[in-house]
């Protein structure tokens, strides 16, 4: 499987659309399932005013949308880290499209400098992202229940990765 080059476009107005082509069962089952168009309405607006974070368009070469991909700032066992999530259209996974645009969230994290951490609770039960956590150089620190959907516990692994090595070693 090689790697794919892919760019990563600030969340727009006209990426209501490919935000309703993630909420469907098959892209949804490790999360609670789809969201209603209400909830998808709310989060499309949450993504555009992100306050401390960044929400994007995965776009191949050429400028099609392949998936979503972004970063955001949360509490985490008492620390401040920086927090990744993504979503691939059925019809490109499989090309390295996360793995690419989650490395590119590594470096924008690591640019912003602010936090140690980026960390990423995909389910126990979704191994395509697992994986992509394994490729993208994240460490596996064990596993957690969260909220998620509200009113609902996953169990999540828990990913993270170290952005100032250099510090942790000097």
């Amino acid at each position: 499987m090689s790697e794919q080059t892919v760019e990563l476009v600030a969340w727009a107005e006209q990426d209501l659309e490919l935000l309703r082509r993630v909420n469907v069962p098959e892209m949804k089952r490790h999360l609670g399932g789809p969201e209603t168009e209400e909830q998808v309405q709310a989060r499309h607006q949450r993504y555009l005013a992100l306050p401390n974070g960044q929400m994007y368009r995965v776009a191949l070469p050429g400028g099609e949308a392949a998936g979503t991909i972004g970063w955001w700032v949360r509490e985490w066992q008492d620390e401040t880290v920086y927090e990744s999530g993504w979503h691939v259209l059925p019809e490109f996974q499989g090309r390295g499209i996360a793995v690419a645009a989650a490395r590119q969230v590594v470096a924008i994290t690591r640019a912003d400098g602010r936090y140690r951490w980026l960390c990423a609770f995909p389910s126990v039960d979704n191994p395509a992202s697992n994986a992509i956590c394994r490729r993208v150089g994240f460490e596996l620190t064990g596993e957690s229940d969260f909220e998620y959907p509200k009113g609902s516990l996953m169990r999540s692994n828990v990913w993270r990765l170290d952005l100032h090595p250099a510090q942790a070693a000097g």
